[in-house]
């Protein structure tokens, strides 16, 4: 079966209605920036702001058009941002232009035979879901939300919690087309250098327009989970080696204010897409509904000391104890496993106006005594952090810069105004790097340029194909400028 969309100012159209498209800023609560409009921008941890003119094309000449503006004008260059959820200055650029690329919003063509979507870059995950679920389909990969842009998730080449099968979203592309800084559109497939610069290369090598993307096939919208609670760090990381394999999906939330003998006692959730006959029975007469609850967002205005060594540990105590010693079989909807925070609009409010810094690393399977001592580190100095997660990453993606390489990833938040923050982070960098680690691109602020080459190894092809590609900068962010990308 195959279902075409014909383009329209308003978005797609088919056969049998789809849901009326929301755009995406309203999704987040954003404004609609005007065309052209200086902007202080951040990234999702709200630190480092910097102002640059915002332009939002709405099509591929409006988008051409703009890139040309940038390279004749010659001043900052520009970078495609989605919708902000890069927690560092990724989509940042001081005194330059943003390409907001969330006007190029349609979805262009359903083929349910090849189970393959063709959309432009500006449509969002959750809009993608919205549409295809109902189909029997789901996207290949998902990161903890779902309001990222499909631009924006081959630029960051972001993973999800079934990395250890399915590897990162760029390894699911079937082509793209990409617009560089000479404005000429390229339409580009896996292999080809430019495709695989363009997988994790941060927006560098110029504006994603639309991806073709394999998606998967699903028969509900639920989620059959297993859950067990872990006692420490050294039957977790065995728990996981030893059974991930038998699941797709596969998470570990850490408490890492635990200390001792409790040092990295976690919660791990395993699970896959269930059959309709493990659904509750009310929700077997519409097993595909994707209807994601809503909270009221996060206020304004909350302190920058809500979240300390004493609420944090309080958390997290509270959060292991109430998991099951072990649970399986349970049936949760997809949205509550895979994004239990997009309910909360504006969930990063709760760090309050300081924001917060996200760190995340990735260790080699053969390197478990540097996760050990990254974790021992993190527990004595009392981090207060009550998002910290622990997943374990297959084959190493094609992407030149992408971040997924076989060992165990780490990821925590923690809140900016921390004293000493950046110097403990940097000994953690350290850690790291010693051992052919690496830290991701997408959620950086703060890391010392000397240590990107050491951890990306193609660092110097990739930035020999953006000299020739792009001479003069027309593709630059406040990222590239801080770490010399």
């Amino acid at each position: 079966m195959s279902v075409s969309h014909q383009q329209s100012p308003r978005g797609p159209a088919r056969t049998a209605p789809l849901p009326e498209p929301q755009h995406p800023s309203e999704q987040v609560g954003l404004s609609e920036p005007e065309r052209g409009r200086t902007r202080l921008l951040t990234g999702w941890g709200r630190t480092a702001p910097t102002g640059a003119r915002v332009h939002r094309p709405r099509t591929v000449e409006e988008a051409v058009a703009a890139v040309d503006a940038v390279r004749e004008r010659g001043a900052r260059g520009s970078i495609p941002r989605g919708l902000g959820r890069a927690y560092g200055d990724a989509a940042q650029n001081a005194g330059g232009t943003v390409l907001d690329a969330t006007g190029l919003d349609r979805i262009r063509a359903i083929d349910l035979e090849a189970s393959t979507v063709t959309c432009e870059a500006g449509v969002s995950l959750h809009r993608l879901m919205e549409v295809l679920l109902p189909l029997g389909r789901f996207v290949p990969v998902t990161p903890g939300t779902r309001y990222v842009t499909v631009g924006g998730a081959v630029g960051a080449d972001i993973h999800g919690k079934n990395h250890h099968v399915s590897g990162s979203f760029s390894r699911h592309v079937v082509s793209l087309e990409l617009l560089t800084a000479d404005g000429r559109v390229r339409t580009l497939a896996p292999g080809d250098p430019l495709f695989d610069a363009t997988a994790g290369g941060m927006g560098l090598t110029g504006l994603v327009l639309s991806v073709t993307l394999r998606l998967l096939p699903v028969e509900t919208s639920w989620m059959t989970v297993d859950t067990e609670r872990l006692p420490d760090l050294d039957t977790l990381l065995s728990r996981m080696t030893e059974s991930d394999h038998r699941y797709r999906y596969s998470v570990a939330w850490i408490d890492l204010l635990a200390r001792g003998p409790a040092a990295g006692r976690a919660v791990l959730t395993r699970g896959d897409h269930a059959p309709p006959a493990a659904l509750p029975r009310h929700a077997r007469r519409d097993p595909l509904a994707f209807r994601p609850p809503r909270l009221p967002p996060a206020p304004r205005g909350l302190p920058s000391g809500l979240l300390r060594t004493s609420t944090v540990g309080a958390f997290n105590r509270l959060w292991y104890h109430k998991a099951p010693r072990s649970r399986t079989g349970e049936p949760q909807r997809l949205a509550s496993f895979f994004h239990p925070l997009d309910g909360v609009g504006h969930w990063n409010r709760i760090y309050g106006s300081a924001g917060f810094v996200q760190w995340q690393c990735v260790v080699g399977h053969e390197h478990d005594d540097a996760l050990r001592r990254i974790v021992q580190r993190i527990s004595r100095r009392s981090c207060p952090s009550f998002l910290a997660v622990l997943k374990r990453f297959g084959a190493a993606d094609p992407g030149w810069l992408s971040f997924p390489r076989p060992g165990w990833t780490l990821a925590l938040d923690l809140p900016a105004g921390l004293p000493g923050l950046g110097a403990f982070l940097d000994t953690l960098d350290e850690e790291v790097a010693a051992v052919q680690g690496r830290l991701y691109l997408a959620k950086d602020a703060r890391m010392r340029p000397g240590l990107l080459p050491v951890m990306y190894p193609e660092l110097e092809r990739f930035r020999a194909l953006r000299a020739e590609l792009d001479p003069h900068g027309v593709f630059t962010s406040d990222l590239a400028r801080r770490l010399g990308i």
